[in-house]
């Protein structure tokens, strides 16, 4: 099979979620390396594996397997000569005893899984190399009864030991060395008994300096008197390894004269593990047997899609017998490309041998390749555009597609102009059906619907929708093509059936008359939240506004004053702008405001107050800035300084 179908359909997914069920890694490595066949009779081998553990299975969960844990290296380390440890032997052992329980288990499921439980007879007990094992080890070490020579060296060690720390403690009970001792403490150092005595004292008592603290105020010394007995201690133990290593050199031997029957072991323990755990994951999605032909034909009953779990509505689907070629409508969310990936999927779960979650009755054919253009086919590294990806896969399926391909294509034509993208569908439909391709498709395009009507081999198919709940259903419906409930639906969720009605005119170049009905006119389904939100904020404007007004007017009304200043800053309403005063009203009921730097004489009747002086220019501020140009203010700095011939400030005012 392709990559890109595999990775498309999420094969690999399945295959982690199969990984689960196992325990050896072995078994997990061999998920990773699987891949579907075209081979019918290995196919139909593994199923029948699968058939026989599932029935194990459900009459109990618990199979003796062993998790192989430490026995991967043994092989190797057996071919070069290298002596196993005690744990590997352990293991090895562990093997041994689960291989004697687990034929003793599949002897008592013979009537129910004669295939599967044949196997169990390839393997061997071993039971001498078993028993061997566990009498030389014990919790991890070569126990003492392992062989005579070893018991009477480790009763001797235990004696010397005894002797030394007898010495040591009348040692550090003497009141003569009562004084010099640091602690009355008996360690070791690199396998030798010391005792910390206090530096100053270094030759108060005879013996060998092994060791110093850290801070250099404690010595560790060896007593003379015990190191007879220590060098004693020390032959006796390479005396005690040496025997050890015999001891666990001829448990190796035994265990490498047995490897090809330990080889053996772990490979079938390997495949029922396999087995197994694809038998727990059939009960886990509650699997049901299925049949394979060759001649293209699928029938599902009940199919759910593995990776959905319980989310997955079960899908009826056939193809290949009165058809090999099904056009899939409905609204988008309604199942179109879950449908389609289920009977890809499955298909590849099938063809590996794999147990499907289907009900009985089920039937899958047997493809060399599936072929698969399902997403929106967008690639940033390539460059794609949407109709560019799709055409690229398309491509290939055009040029790989033959009677021995299935070939899976959603929403075909999508992605470019709707006119042109249906030609460009149904061209692609008839090329790769008269290439003798199994072919399922979904759409949008009607006009596709209405050629797979009329075009020999094809048959529509669409997704259920429940007008009255507005919920896809999520079954598929073959033999008649999806109606465009577009405009009932928005009609049910309350948009007034005058837009309805002219929508219909625009698309189908008709009138149609959509009556008012309870039953389908609904209420407008709206946000809530969006409208209460939007009905305040309005409100919020519209008290502004009514405030802001209001307040206008009230300021106006209390700035209508006569006695304005120097620098206040007035509203004149014939101009409909600001100024500022320049000069207080005169004799006539004039007043001069500087407007856009000129100023000009206003009639008070026309100036309201905008804002006094007083909050406009700090204290003792220099009106002169504002009223005078940067040159007449340079004019009088002179002029205040000394008479200057000539210079002349004009104040014009405008009337």
């Amino acid at each position: 099979m392709n990559a890109y179908a595999l990775k498309t359909l999420e094969y690999e997914k399945v295959k982690e979620d199969l990984k689960q069920y196992a325990i050896t890694a072995k078994a997990k490595q061999k998920f990773d390396q699987l891949q579907p066949s075209i081979n019918q009779a290995a196919i139909e081998a593994w199923m029948l594996e699968t058939t026989e553990a599932r029935r194990i299975v459900d009459i109990t969960m618990s199979i003796p397997l062993a998790s192989l844990e430490g026995l991967d290296g043994i092989a190797t380390k057996i071919g070069k000569g290298m002596i196993l440890a005690p744990d590997e032997l352990v293991a090895v052992k562990d093997l041994l005893l689960i291989v004697k329980r687990l034929k003793k288990f599949m002897l008592s499921m013979e009537t129910v899984a004669p295939t599967v439980t044949s196997y169990a007879s390839s393997m061997h007990e071993l039971t001498e190399l078993a028993d061997e094992i566990d009498r030389c080890i014990t919790n991890g070490v070569v126990d003492d009864r392992a062989t005579p020579e070893l018991s009477r060296i480790r009763k001797k060690i235990a004696i010397t030991t005894d002797r030394i720390k007898q010495k040591l403690n009348s040692i550090l009970s003497s009141s003569r060395y009562a004084g010099i001792i640091q602690e009355a403490l008996v360690s070791q150092r690199n396998g030798r008994y010391v005792i910390p005595v206090k530096r100053e004292y270094k030759n108060s008592l005879a013996g060998n300096v092994l060791d110093i603290s850290s801070s250099g105020a404690t010595l560790f010394i060896e007593p003379a008197a015990i190191a007879r007995l220590q060098e004693e201690l020390n032959l006796l133990k390479l005396e005690e390894e040496n025997e050890v290593i015999r001891i666990l050199s001829g448990l190796t031997e035994m265990v490498a004269a047995s490897s090809q029957e330990i080889s053996i072991n772990m490979e079938a323990m390997v495949h029922y593990d396999f087995v197994f755990a694809k038998a727990k994951y059939s009960k886990a999605l509650n699997c049901g047997p299925v049949t394979i032909n060759t001649r293209n034909i699928i029938r599902i009953k009940g199919g759910r899609h593995p990776l959905l779990g319980s989310k997955a509505v079960p899908l009826d689907f056939q193809i290949g017998e009165d058809y090999r070629a099904l056009v899939i409508t409905g609204p988008n969310t309604g199942g179109k490309t879950v449908a389609l990936k289920t009977v890809g999927l499955l298909t590849l779960m099938v063809q590996s041998g794999l147990p499907v979650p289907v009900d009985a009755g089920s039937e899958f054919a047997l493809f060399a390749d599936i072929l698969a253009d399902i997403g929106d086919g967008q690639s940033i590294e390539q460059s794609l555009s949407t109709f560019s990806g799709h055409v690229q896969n398309i491509a290939t399926i055009i040029e790989c597609a033959d009677a021995h391909s299935l070939v899976l294509m959603d929403e075909l034509g999508a992605g470019t102009e709707p006119g042109e993208g249906m030609g460009f569908a149904i061209a692609v439909l008839e090329e790769v059906f008269n290439k003798q391709a199994t072919i399922v498709a979904t759409t949008h395009f009607s006009e596709i619907k209405e050629f797979a009507r009329k075009s020999e081999g094809f048959i529509n198919g669409c997704m259920e929708f429940d007008l009255n709940s507005l919920k896809p259903l999520y079954r598929l419906r073959i033999g008649q093509p999806g109606e465009s409930n577009a405009f009932l639906i928005a009609l049910r969720l309350g948009i007034d059936r005058r837009i309805i009605e002219r929508a219909h005119e625009i698309t189908y170049r008709e009138k149609k008359e959509y009556l008012y009905d309870d039953s389908i006119q609904g209420q407008p389904l709206l946000n809530k939240e969006i409208v209460e939100d939007h009905v305040h904020l309005v409100q919020q404007k519209q008290e502004l506004m009514v405030n802001t007004l209001q307040r206008e007017k009230l300021r106006r009304a209390e700035n209508q004053r006569s006695d304005f200043k120097q620098g206040d800053c007035v509203f004149i309403s014939s101009l409909n702008r600001i100024g500022i005063v320049y000069e207080p009203e005169n004799s006539r009921g004039e007043v001069v405001v500087m407007v856009m730097k000129k100023k000009i004489k206003v009639n008070k009747k026309r100036l309201s107050l905008y804002i006094e002086a007083k909050d406009l220019y700090p204290e003792d501020y220099d009106l002169d800035i504002v009223f005078e140009s940067k040159e007449n203010r340079k004019k009088r700095k002179l002029m205040s300084k000394r008479h200057v011939e000539g210079l002349v400030i004009e104040t014009g005012v405008e009337n």
